[in-house]
């Protein structure tokens, strides 16, 4: 059994490990759906949780184009943008409803997909140098939780302590990833009806 110190430790070489999808990476051709789908899998292994979990298929493909979250494809034919979208789709989904993403990422795809002045690629590289950079401050922030778990239980049994603090610990990280969720979704909420754009545009 790993001690509390171990896993914090486990923490800091995961987040250290964590990388995203290269623009460049991606095929500079259009790829059909099956090569979509074993690019994802390559790509996004590592952020499995389990071997058998899926990062993408054919049917969640279907389903983001039915929902209006992928721009269809060109002739059975998906291009490095719709990749990338999809990239961002399947990281939203882990905490976000379809219909918020919907409306997170409608006005992105409307102004940006194949636009040659400004493109998908460069907002994908700009979040992900976004991203990069916050790592520090993230370790940081799982060190103070790890820290106010420790200092929390010191009236319980020594051999009760253990797990009590590691509970602790998970409900304090748990309670900021509830809170952001909520920031994020009400956010979201101020953001026009996806919907309602497309009844007035027709």
């Amino acid at each position: 059994m790993k001690t509390n110190e171990e896993r914090l430790q486990g923490l800091f070489a995961y987040l250290n490990s964590q990388t995203h999808v290269q623009p460049e990476e991606i095929p500079n051709i259009d790829l059909y759906m099956d090569q979509v789908t074993t690019f994802m899998e390559e790509h996004l292994k590592n952020t499995r949780r389990y071997e058998e979990d899926k990062v993408l298929t054919k049917t969640m493909i279907n389903n983001y184009a039915k929902n209006n979250l992928l721009p269809p494809p060109v002739k059975k034919k998906y291009s490095r943008e719709h990749v990338l979208v999809m990239i961002f789709i399947y990281y939203f989904k882990n905490i976000l409803s379809i219909k918020d993403i919907e409306a997170m990422l409608t006005p992105i795809t409307e102004n940006y997909f194949n636009n040659e002045s400004f493109n998908m690629t460069e907002i994908y590289e700009e979040i992900c140098q976004l991203e990069k950079s916050r790592i520090d401050g993230l370790a940081k922030d799982v060190a103070r939780a790890y820290q106010s778990a420790e200092e929390t239980f010191g009236d319980r049994p020594q051999d009760e302590q253990e797990y009590l603090r590691f509970f602790s610990f998970i409900c304090n990280l748990s309670f900021d990833v509830y809170v952001k969720k909520l920031l994020i979704e009400k956010l979201i909420d101020d953001l026009p009806d996806p919907e309602s754009s497309e009844k007035k545009k027709k």
